[in-house]
């Protein structure tokens, strides 16, 4: 053990230990995707958590000399990423969506839905930001995109629906940590189920579409993450289409649907070839969002029953 105290010893600065951190996640071969894209930004996160800086600290405090035991909580932080494989997000309880902190633990997922740039811009012109009053926030899970529509739609009671009761209790947390008490929701439900004949002017969801093909591939990292909240079926649609046959019943005249798919796009575009959906573009990366109208569900209700019936014969 001294031995290695020793050798640490020449990281004197944050600098050193952020790039110490980059060179052991290169060798050992980590994966990144939950809120960093790369071995350098993960390190810079778990080094300002071990020395209880705020994320996006001043950049002339990397020159900052660390006391020695400062030096040891980095690097156990450092070694804790590499030895269990889990996301910096589970390891500092935090993660940022739509400029936004929000506490995660593994009962749900890391927010890192592309679907934050466009919750910015209020889905204009599809909505007038001023004039939206009911979301609904499907298979919620931390709740990061519910209380970002709060944010952004000031006016707008939202309700965030999941199935899973260890997801919403995460959710709470974050409810009451941004004091939405009076305008976010939570409903354990199974989608719809709970809501009766609610009606909303933007139903929002990033739910399950992972395929199991692609769940047995993932890489450790992304297995910390509940399954539930990943795998929809054989081919990752089995979620979606469940909601796109009943979201044309709690939508509003002029509402918009908006659902993440991710790599599902290609699939379910094979799958209702005839439905015209308009997938989103986006500045900061990210692809695989579609967005559908209250008319065009209503005008291709029919054809999501069929596929949802003909998926339900084929189960039994």
């Amino acid at each position: 053990m001294s031995s290695g105290k020793s050798q640490h010893s020449e990281l004197q600065t944050i600098r050193d230990l952020v790039r110490w951190g980059a060179s052991s996640f290169a060798r050992a071969g980590l994966v990144y995707g939950h809120g960093t894209d790369n071995a350098f930004d993960e390190a810079l996160v778990l080094v300002a958590y071990a020395l209880h800086l705020p994320t996006g600290f001043p950049e002339t405090y990397l020159a900052a000399r660390v006391t020695a035991g400062e030096r040891e909580a980095v690097l156990a932080t450092i070694q804790q990423r590499i030895d269990t494989r889990k996301p910096a997000a589970y390891l500092t309880h935090q993660a940022w969506f739509a400029g936004l902190p929000f506490y995660v633990d593994e009962r749900v997922l890391v927010p890192r839905s592309p679907l934050a740039e466009w919750i910015e811009k209020g889905f204009e012109p599809w909505l007038q930001p001023d004039s939206v009053q009911r979301v609904l926030d499907l298979c919620a899970g931390s709740g990061c995109i519910a209380i970002a529509c709060a944010h952004v739609f000031g006016r707008a009671h939202v309700d965030a629906v999941d199935i899973s009761v260890d997801a919403l209790q995460v959710a709470q947390r974050n409810v009451e940590d941004h004091r939405m008490q009076d305008w976010v929701r939570l409903l354990q439900s199974n989608l719809f189920d709970a809501l009766g004949s609610e009606l909303y002017q933007l139903i929002i969801s990033n739910p399950p579409y992972v395929s199991r093909d692609e769940m047995d591939n993932l890489p450790a990292e992304f297995r910390h993450e509940p399954e539930i909240g990943l795998v929809a079926g054989d081919e990752g649609l089995d979620v979606i289409v469940r909601i796109l046959a009943r979201a044309g019943q709690h939508l509003e005249p002029g509402g918009i649907l908006v659902v993440e798919v991710g790599n599902s796009e290609q699939a379910l575009a094979q799958l209702l070839p005839e439905v015209p959906f308009l997938w989103l573009e986006f500045e900061r990366g990210g692809q695989g969002v579609f967005l559908l109208d209250a008319q065009q569900l209503q005008q291709y209700q029919s054809v999501f029953e069929n596929i949802l019936d003909g998926e339900s014969s084929h189960a039994g």
